[in-house]
């Protein structure tokens, strides 16, 4: 498993931007955006990557993970 896996990705319709947004949290603010759902994802994908790399080269601690059963449970909780 790639330590970009550990992270939460997700990719929502946005009615006020009227675009797809792509967004990370807890590892960036921010995001990608694009007309096409899967290009999305694709592109958020690519920038976790980097952010992870970048973190590697700083010599910094990646923040927690935000994905796997922990999520998923608290999603469910909210529900």
């Amino acid at each position: 498993m790639k330590d970009s896996d550990r992270y939460a990705k997700f990719v929502e319709w946005s009615e006020e931007d009227q675009c797809y947004v792509g967004s990370c949290p807890g590892l960036m603010l921010g995001g990608c955006h694009g007309d096409n759902e899967m290009s999305v994802f694709k592109e958020l994908c690519e920038i976790v990557e980097e952010i992870v790399q970048l973190y590697r080269e700083d010599g910094k601690e990646l923040p927690p993970p935000t994905a796997g059963r922990d999520l998923v449970n608290q999603l469910q909780d909210v529900a």
